[in-house]
């Protein structure tokens, strides 16, 4: 059996035979809050590296030097308020069409380069009062559930069963596939008889259930595997379903989970909206903070909470910088996307998003600020990182290049 450790510059993070100039593996951590954020207390008013940090980017002061904010960038043709939440990552269009249909997520791409050689080819999570809405799609589009729970994923990555249990979870994987082939094969002689649209259904069909076989047999091969040992207990089995309680776990979790190397892509679905958050000041709901009408009351309530996931943002990433490993550390050697497919919740807008991009080996560039009227997709900078995490290409949803401004360090 292999054990699976922490990355280790004698081993290189446990690929065998990988050599030592390779360096630790590359990540990602993507992060949408969805209600949005009071652009006037997130986005600096000057631009470069000498701008003065609004409120919300001085509670992340630490790493000033080690993250880019973004203003004017926006998914082209992605609207409809609140229903954009989900094409964050995919830019698909018009989610709130009756016809809309979603496409691969950006983490999925990287996850299909690099969860090969990690436990979790990705771990989709989800902080939030209700519902397993996530960030991650299929390349068919298909939502993936995202993890509610810290207990839960702790058990997951960590939690070794015994043989017997692993032998019963392996018989389980190779029923489902059995049951996969039962389901599709008759199917397959319908092709020639179909028309152009049903075979576009029928294709779509088949690429999901290889989609699932895929995964199947990548869960058996590591079902066999031991799982590594954390430094950390397992949180509570029903921690206190607060807002800010839960995000703090879900960020130890998505800690251990990198340092273990139990998987190199993560997303984080945040959904304040039904919650009061324990925060100074917070008294309200916040969807309803969202709609504040521009009255001062209401508008300093919604700052106080939103600083308050600005600490959570620096805490998270405090934990990364923590960990040492190779030359540098866990967020030196992690990209870290944080912000919202909501520009303006208060009107519902989807355009100039609150964008941050922190570690990951870039020269950060302090305020790379585009014009709102005429700027670069969004999905630019989700090619940048594309290839910063290895992958080659030039291409994803509505970019139509790299995006100036942001170089390798």
């Amino acid at each position: 059996m292999a054990v699976a450790l922490p990355w280790l510059e004698a081993v290189g993070g446990g690929r065998m035979a990988r050599a030592a100039a390779d360096g630790p593996p590359r990540r990602l951590l993507a992060i949408e809050t969805t209600m949005g954020l009071l652009p006037q207390h997130f986005f600096p008013r000057a631009a470069g590296l000498d701008y003065e940090p609004s409120a919300y980017l001085a509670k992340l002061a630490p790493f000033r030097d080690r993250f880019t904010v973004f203003s004017g960038l926006s998914h082209p043709l992605v609207d409809g308020g609140h229903a954009a939440d989900i094409c964050f990552l995919t830019g698909a269009p018009h989610p709130a069409s009756g016809s809309f249909k979603n496409s691969i997520s950006l983490d999925q791409v990287v996850a299909e380069s690099l969860g090969t050689e990690t436990r979790f080819p990705a771990l989709p999570l989800t902080v939030a009062a209700h519902g397993t809405t996530s960030l991650s799609f299929t390349r068919s589009g298909a939502a993936i559930p995202g993890e509610r729970s810290p207990a839960r994923l702790y058990r997951r990555m960590f939690l070794q069963g015994d043989a017997r249990q692993t032998a019963e979870r392996i018989a389980e994987l190779r029923a489902g596939r059995s049951v996969l082939d039962f389901v599709a094969s008759p199917a397959r002689h319908l092709d020639r008889a179909l028309g152009a649209a049903d075979r576009a259904r029928l294709d779509r069909y088949f690429t999901s259930v290889r989609e699932v076989e895929a995964q199947m047999q990548r869960a058996e091969t590591w079902e066999r595997r031991r799982k590594p040992k954390p430094r950390l207990p397992p949180p509570p089995e029903q921690p206190e379903q607060e807002f800010f309680t839960l995000l703090s776990l879900m960020g130890q979790m998505i800690r251990l989970a990198f340092e273990t190397d139990s998987t190199r892509v993560v997303t984080l679905f945040v959904n304040p909206a039904v919650w009061v958050p324990r925060a100074p000041g917070v008294a309200h709901e916040t969807h309803a903070l969202t709609h504040h009408g521009n009255r001062p009351e209401m508008l300093a309530e919604l700052q106080a909470l939103e600083e308050a996931q600005f600490a959570a943002l620096a805490a998270l990433l405090a934990g990364l910088d923590g960990v040492r490993e190779a030359d540098g550390t866990l967020l030196d050697h992690t990209l870290v996307l944080y912000g919202s497919c909501m520009g303006n919740a208060n009107s519902h807008s989807n355009t100039n998003l609150p964008i941050l991009l922190a570690g990951g080996g870039f020269r950060h560039a302090g305020h790379l600020a585009f014009d709102p009227a005429d700027h670069p997709p969004l999905a630019n900078l989700y090619v940048t990182m594309l290839q910063r995490l290895g992958v080659e290409t030039d291409r994803f949803a509505s970019a139509t290049g790299t995006l100036p401004g942001l170089e390798p360090a």
